[in-house]
């Protein structure tokens, strides 16, 4: 990457992005660190700012935070979700049913519950499911029709996300999932994780999942 500081915004080059121009106003440092002895770092500074320091960053929608755990995008999530419900509860009230409810919930509700779930689905504690999982329980009851659950939903679009990957050769990740293509069979090998927190991330657990669906 390229720096341009006679600029009054800082200029980023990168093969992925084209141009990018930082606004040093708008941005947020997040400081991941598993190390025990943490080392106290210097903020980093952009056109003679030093920039703000965040445990917890919203970025496309969905919330990370500097210990990975997805805390802070399910407490998002469930907000968002009760407030949805509320709706979805009001749309009834008046008399709404059927499809044009399950519709609503399907494009307002599930979809805000759902969002990102590639990428935490697999990851969040068991405590954040159930709290998801209770949202989706209650969305249930009003529609009357059994609906699937965050692991349920994740898994399937997991599997769905990693084998749309395997077609599409101008994905980043492309190179790397082919790469782990098993000579004997259509499965793929599973990486190496050294850590429980990479195990449960996206691409182990969708190649495990993927794996499970080539005996189905």
């Amino acid at each position: 990457m390229q720096v341009n500081d006679d600029c009054q915004k800082s200029t980023f080059h990168a093969p992925f992005c084209g141009c990018l121009q930082i606004n040093a106003g708008k941005t947020k440092e997040l400081v991941v660190d598993f190390r025990r002895h943490k080392q106290i770092l210097s903020p980093v500074n952009i056109q003679g700012r030093d920039i703000v320091r965040v445990d917890s960053y919203k970025y496309l929608g969905v919330y990370l935070n500097n210990k990975l755990d997805w805390t802070n995008n399910t407490e998002a999530i469930y907000k968002k979700g009760q407030s949805r419900l509320f709706l979805l509860r009001r749309l009834r009230s008046f008399g709404v049913q059927g499809e044009l409810l399950k519709t609503f919930f399907e494009s307002v509700v599930a979809s805000d519950i759902f969002y990102g779930v590639v990428c935490w689905g697999s990851s969040i504690s068991t405590a954040d499911r159930k709290r998801l999982d209770k949202l989706i329980r209650k969305a249930s009851s009003v529609l009357g029709i059994p609906l699937d659950t965050v692991q349920e939903a994740g898994e399937r679009r997991m599997v769905v996300k990693l084998s749309s990957l395997l077609q599409n050769a101008s994905h980043t990740l492309y190179e790397t999932v082919t790469s782990l293509s098993s000579s004997f069979s259509d499965r793929l090998i599973h990486p190496k994780c050294l850590k429980e927190r990479y195990r449960r991330s996206f691409l182990p657990a969708a190649i495990r999942l993927y794996n499970q669906s080539c005996f189905q």
